[in-house]
């Protein structure tokens, strides 16, 4: 990994490929992108299908390419690094309407249908209703002594404001759990079922299928939801297809849970690996407005997304030609050294911290406000009732490059009496 070789003009190479989820399955590899930052910033990843694509590592790089969708486009090729088949990419086709794959100005146009539910305002209304939420949700194991952290608590939070918010009945949120697990976690075997692409395939079909009764339902029943909101909105005069709303649907319930279930679950991971973090914390409350957000630093929920060259370009020396992909990391921009002393450390008092985690620019994450809140009251809502939590076994890691995800984490506490 130490000994670079030029390839043609795309610069060092070393033995890395990010395309494999092997990598990422025991966290973050720091190392790697430790590496990258200092050596090769703007790194031409080959692929064995020979195709490749360049990775993005610095924090003020990714913030750029960010900013310039009109050179480094979201549509043309999709946001996901993992490769799908011609056949598979054409079954999936729909799903390119997603606003994650759209560009300025289209994409700016449907965000807009959804901001106002995401907004400040909005949010902070919510306050209350989900601190009972939270407290429910502790509740139902406090006196238990033991629970699976990821599938007891931290998942449960987000997907109970999110299904409430869509008008999901909350019975029926563990189907969406197990639908969203299988369309994000296509490079894990357990999630994957170990066939290919089938089963997110297969997933998603049914999720539209779900999606299509709701909102049938919203159109006779009109109710206070974004089920509602979504089949009233017009774009240009004209309605949402059936289509445009099941991707919508899709896209708010998967994620609206599964980052910020996955940023609850790695801070969590965090606390029990540096008590003295969580002793602050438990010492000045008014450290987790802060807290919060190295939590999202730290974990960098989503791992990385895909830009496409519009034209040929030249970055910092590096001719990146039209078609090509390019990534962008999160976890590693997050970690830059240039922009985060010390940033290797878990640190709930670290300000400034103007971290990536939440992306930036057009596609800047329309939840960031609802998921600071979840965040902060469930970590507010555990130091205060289940101050001792432990791992009671390791964590189970989801194998994949596109999100930072733990599937499991077993862990132990003082019940409450």
């Amino acid at each position: 990994m130490l000994s670079p070789t030029n390839v043609e003009t795309r610069g060092p190479q070393f033995d890395i490929d990010l395309s494999t989820p092997d990598l990422f399955v025991d966290g973050y590899p720091a190392d790697v992108f430790k590496l990258l930052r200092a050596e090769a910033p703007v790194y031409w990843n080959r692929e064995a299908n020979g195709e490749g694509f360049w990775v993005i590592s610095r924090y003020k790089d990714v913030w750029a390419i960010s900013l310039d969708q009109a050179t480094f486009s979201s549509w043309q090729r999709g946001a996901i690094l993992k490769r799908f088949s011609e056949g598979e990419a054409q079954e999936l086709e729909g799903t390119r309407l997603l606003m994650l794959n759209m560009d300025p100005p289209k994409h700016t146009k449907y965000r807009r249908l959804v901001n106002v539910g995401f907004s400040p305002k909005m949010v902070n209304r919510m306050e209350v209703h989900v601190r009972e939420m939270t407290g429910k949700i502790i509740d139902a194991v406090a006196r238990r002594g033991e629970c699976d952290f990821v599938t007891e608590i931290a998942a449960e939070l987000p997907l109970q404001v999110i299904v409430e918010m869509m008008g999901v009945p909350l019975e029926d949120r563990r189907i969406i759990f197990d639908w969203s697990n299988t369309l994000v976690g296509f490079d894990d075997p357990e999630y994957s079922g170990g066939g290919g692409n089938e089963k997110s395939r297969v997933a998603a079909m049914e999720m539209f299928m779900y999606a299509h009764q709701l909102f049938e339902q919203r159109r006779a029943n009109p109710r206070d939801d974004l089920a509602t909101l979504l089949t009233q909105v017009e774009v240009e005069g004209e309605k949402l297809t059936d289509l445009q709303l099941n991707n919508f649907f899709m896209l708010l319930l998967v994620a609206g849970n599964e980052t910020t279930r996955n940023s609850i679950s790695g801070g969590m991971l965090e606390l029990i690996n540096h008590p003295e973090e969580r002793a602050r914390l438990l010492a000045d409350r008014s450290l987790l407005p802060t807290a919060v957000e190295e939590i999202v630093r730290w974990v960098s929920p989503v791992i990385t997304f895909i830009r496409t060259a519009t034209r040929d370009v030249d970055f910092h020396g590096h001719q990146i030609r039209k078609g090509e992909r390019v990534s962008l990391w999160y976890g590693s921009a997050n970690r830059d050294e240039e922009v985060f002393p010390d940033g290797e450390r878990f640190d709930v008092g670290r300000t400034p911290n103007d971290h990536l985690g939440f992306g930036i620019g057009p596609h800047f994450c329309l939840g960031a406000n609802l998921a600071r809140l979840e965040i902060r009251i469930m970590f507010d809502e555990l130091l205060r009732r289940l101050p001792d939590m432990e791992l009671a076994a390791a964590p189970a890691r989801l194998r994949s490059n596109f999100l930072g995800g733990i599937k499991s984490m077993p862990v132990r506490f003082t019940p409450e009496q």
